[in-house]
């Protein structure tokens, strides 16, 4: 019942004409930037970063949630009408969705991915209001060994999930921990990987690194790739969604939003894994099962579609409450309020009550906002794919690099700007996650203060780090994590092998005489 008074009292700070003005402008830049293709939310943030330095703390914070929720829904609109998503939680969009715009009912999956994202969006954004609060009450329980032991968890879960191999990930994650833990030591005043520069005894602003390593890292790949052939757009025409359509829809809009949010909100979330369960969900459960894979079934976008806005919201919990991202977007959110002196944890709903009511207060006006502008407006958003890429890349290479500039007015953050660019140019050639090296950047040092905090209340036993039930179990889940790939995949390989055995000792008498023929 508090948290549905507090959210009242957020939604009279949001209704004021500036937080209205940044919560549209951020569902309007996150829906137009969104339909890019290889411009998702992270870099969305990411750009306008360094832009917003000198607004005040609630209104930027209020316009990213409205970037990130309306870049997570303009992947779709890429994903339906090129049959190239926006950002990863579109591709289980475009199995179907392109499809469908290929039939002639491209406004309807359209139409349908707009209203799902609405409804899913609100649903989850209200179980963010109701459960955030009581997350934060438990969690100010824990002591300085359970946060290690969180951010432990956090940095495997993401090196696990994100990308094709475990070792790249954990070659990315030593990358940003090593990046992280540049500059003076607070506790012994030794200056750390500085090379003997001086520039760098403040350590490398968190806002830099994400920048090169998402901005500037994707437009050097880009660039190396650029292929001039324009984009072949599917249809955009047709009926909106009929009443059979919003018949085939509203289940799988649930059913979307219940695995979507309390995936969103896991260390190992993101939104990759709720949209494809829920495509085969849907799949499964469609009376339509005919039209999956050749005509396009609505469900396949409806359910998909709801999943994917639905965890973005469910990431908000453990940030909000535990000032752990679970997602390279929730890394640059965690940046962002840093960047106004701000540290999303357990105390947060205390000590800055007004901006967080108001900011998820905001998130449900943007939600609004964004389905009144992707309804009317997507043949504009389609128009916007027509971008030739040499103009759009130089556009982000520009802003990148202003940027960055205005944070310091130093010649040297240009040239660090550069260095961490290629660093991600050369990360992306040799398929290493980006992801995790960002998560590292940004919790390392704060993982290397609770481990010592930690270590100086046991006198330098190292036993105290699993001496919590709670810490120790998500040690165990960590352990779990980096092992298990490996044990799956040697266990996998012996069932084969064995599979194999058993086929060539059950040829029947029949196959051996032919053979013997």
């Amino acid at each position: 019942m508090d948290a549905l008074v507090n959210l009242l009292d957020g939604f009279t700070n949001a209704f004021t004409l500036a937080n209205l003005f940044y919560a549209f402008l951020g569902t309007l830049v996150g829906s137009a930037i969104g339909v890019l293709p290889g411009i998702g939310p992270a870099m969305s943030v990411a750009l306008l970063l360094p832009l917003t330095y000198g607004l005040d703390p609630t209104a930027a914070l209020i316009m990213f949630a409205g970037i990130y929720y309306g870049s997570m829904y303009g992947g779709s609109t890429a994903a339906i009408i090129l049959n190239t998503p926006g950002e990863s939680g579109s591709i289980a969009t475009a199995l179907e969705g392109n499809k469908m715009a290929k039939a002639g009912r491209g406004a309807a999956a359209l139409a349908t991915a707009a209203i799902g994202s609405f409804v899913a969006g609100t649903i989850a954004t209200l179980l963010l209001a109701l459960l955030a609060p009581s997350v934060a009450e438990i969690a100010v329980m824990l002591g300085p060994q359970d946060y290690f032991a969180l951010m432990i968890l956090a940095f495997l879960a993401v090196t696990a999930v994100l990308g094709s191999s475990l070792v790249r990930g954990l070659a990315s994650l030593s990358i940003g921990l090593a990046i992280g833990l540049i500059g003076i030591d607070v506790q012994t005043g030794q200056a750390r990987f500085t090379l003997g520069i001086p520039q760098l005894y403040d350590g490398v602003d968190v806002i830099l690194v994400v920048v090169g390593l998402f901005a500037v890292g994707e437009a050097f790949w880009v660039a190396s790739r650029l292929r001039k052939a324009p984009p072949k757009l599917a249809t955009v025409h047709g009926h909106w969604m009929r009443k059979n359509d919003f018949k085939r829809s509203w289940k799988p809009w649930l059913r979307g939003t219940a695995l979507g949010f309390p995936i969103g909100a896991m260390p190992a979330g993101g939104a990759e894994i709720p949209t494809f369960l829920s495509y085969g969900i849907e799949r499964k459960l469609s009376k339509h099962s005919e039209e999956f894979g050749t005509t396009g079934a609505i469900e396949g976008v409806a359910g998909p579609e709801a999943a994917n806005n639905a965890s973005a919201a469910g990431v908000f919990v453990p940030l909000l409450t535990l000032g752990l991202p679970t997602s390279a977007t929730a890394a640059i959110l965690l940046a962002a309020f840093q960047q106004f002196g701000l540290q999303p944890g357990p105390a947060f709903f205390t000590t800055n009550s007004t901006l967080v009511w108001t900011l998820l207060a905001s998130l449900l006006i943007g939600n609004a906002m964004l389905l009144a502008l992707n309804l009317p407006l997507a043949g504009l958003w389609a128009r916007l794919l027509r971008i030739p890429r040499p103009y759009l890349y130089a556009g982000i290479m520009l802003f990148a690099t202003f940027g960055v500039y205005s944070l310091g007015l130093s010649p040297t953050d240009l040239f660090l700007l550069l260095i961490v660019g290629l660093m991600g140019y050369a990360m992306r050639s040799f398929g290493w996650p980006v992801a995790p090296a960002i998560i590292a950047v940004i919790l390392g040092p704060l993982a290397e203060q609770q481990v010592r905090r930690a270590l100086a209340i046991n006198e330098g036993d190292p036993s105290i780090l699993w001496s919590t039930p709670f810490s120790l179990t998500v040690l165990l889940l960590s352990g779990t994590l980096l092992i298990g790939p490996f044990v799956f995949r040697k266990l996998r390989k012996r069932h084969t092998t064995s599979t194999d055995d058993h086929s060539e000792h059950s040829e029947t008498p029949r196959s051996a005489h032919e053979r013997a023929k």
